[in-house]
């Protein structure tokens, strides 16, 4: 935990005192050794950074003076379309689209998705949320993305992927590509990533019909959650 975020609603306007329980004492306490009169980077969820002091500390509270002073650093401007992971890689994988500052991103159904991915608790909104957070905290950012679940991939590339990816790049990690996926990228951008196995042709000729260009890592096939870090520092970080 780099930084730790407070909820809303858990502090009154931009600064004060507030009192935290559970995980984030337990991590403070035990992970940080922190001590009264410390300093941490804290921050708000959907709001701004900054630090608090520690005022006190024990096994069961961990009391702080808050102050909120600037801006979390700003979005990656990215909507995600990626095939549902299985569920023992989803925890991983929502953690680093939310560490990266992803805008936005659509859990999609595709040809090799199980579909006993669909039935998964972790599809459950607090438990997204809650490995969103965990990415957050790691990165320094306050901003949620926004997640979007679409089961079914024809309704919804026919349907709702035009208006989504408007006036972006378009781009479609595809293990045969023989472009290789461009660095830095300066402009917003949709990157469709598929499933363990890739897209099947069907589903990546639906894509490029609505102008996504099929891109590559290289020779290497990569497991989703290395993937996506991957894809994303490219993009990104360059």
């Amino acid at each position: 935990m780099n930084t730790l975020l407070l909820e809303p609603g858990e502090l009154t306007g931009t600064s004060g005192r507030v009192r935290i329980a559970g995980r984030r004492r337990e991590h403070v306490y035990a992970v940080h050794r922190a001590a009264i009169g410390d300093r941490l980077r804290v921050g708000m969820i959907g709001g701004r950074l900054g630090e608090a002091t520690i005022v006190a500390l024990d096994d069961a509270r961990l009391d702080l003076d808050v102050e909120l002073d600037r801006e979390p650093p700003p979005p990656l401007p990215l909507v995600l379309v990626l095939a549902m992971p299985r569920p023992k890689v989803m925890r991983r994988v929502l953690q680093a689209i939310a560490a990266f500052g992803v805008e936005r991103v659509v859990l999609l159904g595709a040809w090799r998705v199980e579909r006993s991915s669909w039935e998964s608790p972790m599809l459950g909104a607090a438990s997204i949320r809650a490995q969103l957070v965990l990415g957050l905290e790691q990165s320094g950012d306050t901003r949620l993305p926004e997640v979007m679940l679409r089961r079914r991939f024809k309704p919804f590339v026919e349907d709702e992927l035009d208006e989504l990816a408007r006036a972006t790049r378009r781009l479609v990690a595809h293990p045969d590509a023989t472009v290789r996926c461009p660095c830095d990228v300066r402009t917003a951008f949709t990157l469709a990533v598929g499933p363990e196995g890739g897209f099947t042709e069907y589903e990546i000729g639906m894509l490029v019909a609505r102008g996504f260009e099929a891109v590559s890592l290289g020779p290497r096939v990569l497991r989703v959650e290395q993937a996506v870090p991957a894809l994303l520092g490219r993009l990104a970080l360059g």
